[in-house]
């Protein structure tokens, strides 16, 4: 709808009011789907980082180890193994926060756009509602005025004639 019909019945704002909300909820959806790519990014480059820092504690640890005159024993090979699967666990748990992180930022983004949408159907509903009740507004006034115009087409007041009331005047009952 559009005109001057729904400006007088302010159906208009409502619905900008709603489409302006669900603008406002699709930029919040961008700004935390952004935010997911930024918790990936992060994470992967925390990885890289925690990677090479890996390398370096077991170089450093096989360092020790030379020094100390037992790197062929088993003891030594268990301790290195122990070491990179310390090192890997890490590794792993820094992405898996890096992906939780950036699994909330997506939920936000999809609750966002879905309270976007609602608030759109709101403002429609509200515009709906508003026009209905101008017009009914509308049609009382206009009803009225010819209530106000006296005497009924179908007689004159006090012989009988026309619909039951006061001097021959019709009411508004909803009945033709």
């Amino acid at each position: 709808m559009g005109g001057i019909f729904e400006t007088l019945s302010g159906a208009a704002g409502l619905r900008a009011e709603g489409k302006s909300a669900q603008n406002i909820a699709n930029f919040n959806a961008a700004v935390a789907l952004q935010e997911a790519k930024a918790q990936r990014a992060k994470a992967g480059f925390a990885q890289k980082r925690q990677a090479k820092r890996g390398v370096q504690i077991k170089s450093a640890l096989i360092a020790k180890l030379g020094a100390a005159g037992g790197i062929g024993s088993a003891v030594a090979a268990d301790l290195a193994a122990e070491q990179a699967a310390e090192l890997e666990l890490e590794n792993l748990l820094i992405g898996f926060e890096g992906e939780i992180l950036a699994g909330r930022a997506e939920s936000q983004a999809e609750l966002d756009i879905l309270q976007g949408k609602i608030a759109k159907r709101r403002g429609k509903t509200a515009a709906r509602a508003a026009n209905i009740k101008f017009g009914t507004q509308v049609a009382v006034l206009a009803g009225g005025a010819s209530f106000l115009k006296g005497k009924t087409d179908a007689g004159t007041p006090g012989t009988g004639g026309g619909l039951p009331g006061v001097g021959g005047k019709r009411f508004l009952t909803g009945f033709a």
